[in-house]
């Protein structure tokens, strides 16, 4: 008898699971959102409801294929991949249709396709084709700058297209970058220390921030008094971060948007311009905060039902499971996306190939970014910058995004001994 082809063998079926479960909750609270008497059927095409299960199905049709493709096809097309989707993010910005003052779609009859979701796939695919055409163990400065350039490419490009959100989903591949030695720890802490002293100059007064850091400087320098080298680097390295610091206000004045400044004011502020720039974030807390232990019940949510919160369906879906589900449905949420990641990492670890592991962190590095900022604007601990929760929210392009990125990860992990 001939033998029986299952696409599914070897597939991890943890991150199967994982993945179904999130799809079906994503649509369950896209059809709260909308979901009336005049639109009961779960296919009418005019409701986010009914595109997204058109997306769901078109989605698990694209993962079957995936899986059936032979695994030399991702490390073999790799280049080929992120070369069509740099072409296609040109395209954009001369042919596409701008959305909510983004330049970033294609628009095919009554949906809209963003090819930056399917880049960060491609993207992925050319980082680990890069780092496993490396021989040795301690790359040099030419191989570190065109790592750095796969990433930074594609970032430009959908920076020209005016979404700040997805250019900052493209700069989380820094930590692929750290994970495999390309930069150190001493990298992530000033960019760390970049960020939090940017926010403490637009709270604070420069000169105050500069006298603090000059007072720890004099501290230190005095710990240090006997390494005269180590005092010099010291002081140079105070020189540098408070001409940072009286900079700050110049790049915020002269190179943040208008809409980019007021959402950041909102977020540091908290609670001024509630009919304006800091109404989302305030509708959202009250939509979460609205729902208690156990939430208001399945369709039953007055902020969801009445649109009180813009972008309920993408941006702000975390918001209608905090006030349908609660305390316990967003517990849950968390939790599905941590054991995703936990699961991801397990996987991304066990590989024997250079390719399936920075491909396998290149998806964790995403999925983190995307979970971590998006639940973090909706409660305010992170500016509002339109980024989606993955597998959740509605929209096409990121569902078929994820879906390229796991399925891919999982047909390469279920050969991963042939791949050495």
């Amino acid at each position: 008898m001939r033998p029986q082809f299952n696409i599914f063998k070897d597939i991890d079926k943890p991150v199967i699971f994982l993945y179904l479960l999130m799809i079906s909750i994503g649509w369950l609270n896209i059809f709260a959102v909308e979901y009336t008497e005049a639109h009961k059927h779960i296919f009418d095409l005019s409701t986010s409801y009914g595109k997204q299960m058109v997306w769901i199905i078109t989605a698990l049709l694209l993962g079957a294929a995936v899986l059936m493709l032979d695994v030399r096809f991702f490390t073999s097309f790799s280049w080929i991949i992120y070369m069509v989707f740099l072409v296609v993010l040109v395209g954009v910005l001369f042919f596409g249709v701008e959305i909510n003052a983004t330049k970033a779609w294609f628009r095919i009859g009554g949906f809209a396709f963003q090819p930056s979701e399917v880049a960060k796939y491609a993207t992925a695919l050319a980082l680990a084709s890069w780092f496993s055409s490396i021989r040795t163990k301690t790359p040099d400065m030419m191989f570190r700058i065109k790592a750095i350039a796969i990433i930074a490419l594609p970032a430009a490009l959908v920076l020209l297209q005016k979404d700040v959100g997805t250019t900052l989903v493209f700069g989380s591949l820094i930590l692929v970058l750290y994970r495999e030695g390309v930069i150190g720890g001493l990298v992530l802490f000033f960019g760390a220390l970049a960020i939090t002293l940017f926010v403490l100059t637009l709270l604070l007064n420069e000169f105050i921030i500069i006298g603090a850091l000059g007072l720890l400087t004099m501290i230190i320098a005095f710990i240090l008094r006997k390494k005269v080298q180590a005092v010099l680097q010291l002081f140079g390295l105070f020189l540098i971060i408070s001409l940072y610091v009286y900079a700050v206000d110049h790049i915020y004045e002269n190179l943040f948007e208008p809409h980019h400044k007021a959402r950041i004011e909102v977020l540091i502020h908290g609670g001024i311009d509630l009919q304006g720039a800091g109404y989302n974030l305030n509708q959202s807390k009250i939509a979460i905060g609205s729902g208690g232990l156990w939430g208001k019940g399945f369709l039953n949510g007055t902020q969801t039902k009445f649109n009180f919160v813009p972008e309920q369906t993408t941006d702000f879906i975390f918001c209608t499971i905090g006030e349908e589900w609660g305390f316990v449905g967003t517990t849950v949420t968390i939790g599905l996306f941590l054991a995703l990641l936990f699961r991801l990492m397990l996987l991304a670890e066990r590989q024997k190939s250079v390719f399936s592991r920075v491909f396998g962190y290149s998806i964790i590095s995403i999925i983190f970014f995307h979970f971590l900022i998006n639940i973090g604007m909706t409660i305010g601990l992170v500016p509002v910058i339109g980024i989606p929760l993955p597998l959740i929210s509605y929209g096409g392009s990121s569902l078929w995004g994820m879906t390229l990125m796991l399925f891919t990860f999982l047909k390469l992990d279920a050969k991963r001994l042939d791949m050495l």
